[in-house]
């Protein structure tokens, strides 16, 4: 059920400049999507969201706009060769989900203007020069991942008692992701809670991981979501299920597939957000005159089936707090 939307910093706005508000009449552009992940997936959402917010402002897949799609199902070292392959068949714009991603384009594609979301601290990244004039041909939505790590370990301690051990897992050849699995270690030194670091490079390194836990168990597992986190997300699901632990995630998808909580963004609004950026881009626009903007909406989702099998009793309080509590 549906609660209520917490709101975060307000984006960026840009206004459009008149001369280019008219979209070329009968061009159909071309817009690449560039992804370490799958096609379909957790963050489909934001997908169907980039398509419908394009078509509310005018650009209507298979009458003025094509995509070119570029998925690397986990094999990142892909994505080179597939920023370039679009960069040769001159899209009008590329769109990137996740640092991988973000970098690869930049560095392989780096003259066709480039959307990002989901690649972490861009500025920290060196993806950009700052938010506000990010220079170069690149903008996109960040997010505050300082923030929203410290959020989410204050909900693990206000869901599980007696909260002492969270398991961190990430992708640690993942730069973005790195960093924000740091922001989430200093939350933890502030909250009083000991981390337990499992970062993993491969499918494989996960049976290392789950070992580790087996080893020393936990209290709570927080995962970092990248392409290859989210790849094997159904196993890191079923692991915390078969051990009892509380899991928190950064998006609702992977609640609804069994995980115990998730806070972040709203992935929705993340596509739409995009979808705005892009419009400016195929009118006129130049990148680099885009500030990049900032999430304005995030949710908490709980799962109240898994809560129930894991034997862990949620105050209403907490619950109350939700957006969406799946039961």
């Amino acid at each position: 059920m549906r609660r209520r939307e917490f709101l975060g910093l307000l984006g960026a706005t840009v206004a459009l400049p008149i001369a280019a508000r008219a979209q070329q009449a009968g061009k159909v552009y071309r817009i690449g999507l560039l992804s370490g992940s799958s096609a379909i997936g957790p963050l489909d959402a934001r997908s169907k969201s980039l398509t419908s917010g394009l078509a509310k402002r005018g650009f209507v897949e298979g009458r003025n706009i094509a995509f070119e799609q570029r998925w690397a199902d986990g094999h990142l070292d892909r994505l080179d060769a597939f920023a370039a392959e679009l960069n040769t068949a001159k899209v009008d714009v590329i769109v990137t989900y996740g640092y991988p991603a973000a970098l690869a384009a930049k560095t392989s594609a780096n003259g066709t203007p480039i959307v990002i979301s989901g690649a972490g601290d861009p500025v920290a990244t060196g993806l950009v020069e700052g938010l506000s004039r990010p220079g170069g041909n690149l903008t996109g939505v960040t997010e505050v991942s300082t923030e929203l790590s410290a959020k989410r370990l204050e909900i693990l301690r206000d869901a599980v008692p007696n909260l002492r051990v969270v398991a961190m897992l990430w992708n640690a050849a993942d730069l973005g992701m790195t960093l924000r699995y740091r922001a989430a270690e200093d939350a933890a030194r502030v909250l009083g809670v000991k981390v337990q670091t499992l970062g993993v490079r491969e499918p494989n390194d996960f049976d290392e991981a789950f070992a580790a836990m087996t080893r020393q168990p936990p209290d709570a597992i927080l995962m970092v979501s990248d392409a290859l986190t989210v790849l094997n997300r159904k196993r890191v699901v079923e692991f915390a299920a078969a051990n009892h632990l509380p899991t928190i995630f950064e998006t609702a998808a992977l609640v609804r597939e069994g995980g115990l909580m998730s806070y972040g963004p709203k992935q929705s609004d993340i596509g739409d957000r995009v979808a705005e950026l892009v419009t400016h881009i195929l009118r006129g626009t130049r990148p680099a005159d885009l500030p990049l903007e900032l999430p304005t909406r995030f949710e908490f989702v709980i799962n109240l089936k898994t809560a129930k099998a894991l034997g862990l009793t949620l105050r209403p309080a907490l619950l109350d707090r939700a957006d969406e509590v799946i039961e």
